[in-house]
């Protein structure tokens, strides 16, 4: 028997609320309370129950008294136990939170950032996860700028690790891809790869950057960075001028969609120099088609292509001025003969004889 639809919506108006207000009730909260300890509030899914849940609750209180007290080492060890072994209670997602930000104070900044990981990717609707997030983001970037964690037991300063920071934030991208963090990661992984002189991955990541954030307030300074990139790739008018065109169909486009911007006379600045030298280039092989070949066809061909690339140009000028002496040198030539013509019959050598 099929209800009426006035019915079915009045059901579902008392259904909804009663069922928001029991998934509600199922909700627990673990809270810490100085004089108290860690409890429960709230909700009948409170975690363990039983024995188990009061060797959970007594460690987990064990390891907060040791983290007042300052051993860090034995708290960090109590919390990693619990969320070891009750890995599906309320517990476990705070005990690695607390471990985390314990080894993040020992400056321990991968065990850290990997422990704050564990939180995400296993409780991925924890009501921390904007602040861990953020956490993970100063962590990498720390690392990026130079940080050095410490190592055997704290004694000693460990290693840059610059590559290490690229990586986490490629995960930052991953857990929070439409948060404030995401567009913020790839300006730094492109920061990274320029720091290790990886100029093709700064290019990828300035890339995507443009291409999945285009509204974010980082995507003039994406553009312009990219132009530069790709700019920093020109190795001079004789060589392949792939990046140069790269650099200039950026530059264009930082100057089309941000005509405001305060970096807009560097823009102009480089836009000058890239367009420069790719009209310098075609005026090179020109030349050299030119002098070297007698092509006058080819010659004529990348003259123009100078004049195309930088019109209101020194250079367009000096172009110009060559195309009229390959057309005076081409005039001066003796004109191919006519196809059918026969060619004139070759003189008779005669030899004397004394």
């Amino acid at each position: 028997m099929r209800l009426p639809f006035a019915r079915v919506v009045r059901l579902l108006s008392v259904l909804f609320p009663a069922l928001w207000l029991m998934l509600t009730a199922a909700r627990a909260d673990l809270v810490w309370t100085r004089g108290v300890g860690w409890h429960v509030e709230g909700g009948a899914l409170s975690g363990l129950g039983g024995t188990e849940g009061r060797t959970a609750l007594d460690q987990m209180n064990r390891a907060r008294d040791n983290e007042e007290k300052g051993n860090t080492r034995s708290a960090v060890r109590t919390y990693e136990a619990v969320a070891k072994r009750y890995p599906n209670s309320i517990y476990a997602p705070e005990a690695l939170y607390r471990a985390a930000r314990l080894q993040l104070s020992r400056k321990y900044y991968t065990k850290a950032f990997e422990a704050f990981q564990q939180v995400l990717s296993r409780y991925p609707n924890t009501k921390r996860f904007n602040e861990i997030t953020g956490e993970q983001y100063r962590i990498a970037s720390a690392m990026l700028d130079g940080a050095r964690g410490r190592m055997l037991w704290g004694l000693l300063p460990g290693f840059t690790q610059r590559d290490k920071a690229i990586e986490y934030f490629e995960n930052i991208l991953v857990n929070a891809p439409y948060s404030d963090y995401a567009p913020l990661s790839l300006m730094n992984i492109a920061r990274g790869h320029q720091k290790l002189d990886n100029t093709e991955e700064a290019i990828d990541a300035l890339d995507r950057m443009i291409n999945n954030y285009p509204q974010s307030l980082l995507a003039p300074d994406a553009y312009l960075k990219l132009a530069q990139t790709h700019a920093s790739l020109v190795d001079g008018p004789y060589y392949d001028q792939a990046s140069t065109t790269e650099a200039i169909t950026y530059f264009t486009d930082f100057m089309l969609l941000f005509p405001s911007d305060s970096n807009i006379a560097g823009a102009e600045k480089g836009l000058d120099g890239m367009k420069t030298m790719l009209a310098e280039s075609k005026m090179k092989i020109a030349d050299f088609y030119f002098e070297k070949r007698n092509n006058y066809k080819a010659a004529r061909v990348f003259y123009n292509e100078a004049i195309t690339a930088y019109p209101e140009s020194a250079i367009a000028n000096r172009a110009k001025a060559r195309l009229v002496q390959v057309e005076a040198k081409a005039a001066s030539q003796p004109a191919p003969p006519t196809p059918g013509t026969p060619a004139p019959a070759k003189k008779k050598k005669r030899f004397l004889f004394f």
